[in-house]
């Protein structure tokens, strides 16, 4: 399995960034697809999870301003970030959760200045 993110990158306070999760030896749909993220000196923190039924959850401040969707034929997980903040920046994860194995990408970073 391997997971390799994509879209990272410079902003500014109120723009957007798609990032994507593109994977390999896995089927989307019988995987839970999550994103997470990473500032220096905090702990890794969800950002959002899809259930491969569909259903999403949302870490808190981000449900309004992030959309999480994935593409089962491409094999890709999305992260649509809308109204960007200082405080989104950090490396963003995607993660694969099968049955509690777990699957981690390299990580993306996303600057907001």
């Amino acid at each position: 399995v391997q997971l390799v993110e994509s879209g990272g990158g410079s902003v500014q306070t109120g723009g957007s960034l798609r990032l994507s999760c593109s994977g390999s030896g896995i089927t989307l749909s019988t995987y839970s697809m999550g994103w997470f993220r990473q500032a220096p000196g905090k702990e890794r923190e969800l950002v959002s999870s899809i259930h491969s039924n569909g259903s999403a959850i949302y870490g808190n401040s981000m449900k309004d301003r992030f959309t999480i969707s994935q593409d089962n034929g491409k094999r890709t997980v999305y992260l649509q970030m809308n109204s960007l903040k200082t405080d989104d920046a950090a490396v963003y994860y995607c993660r694969a959760d099968c049955g509690g194995v777990l699957y981690w990408g390299q990580g993306t970073q996303v600057t907001v200045s």
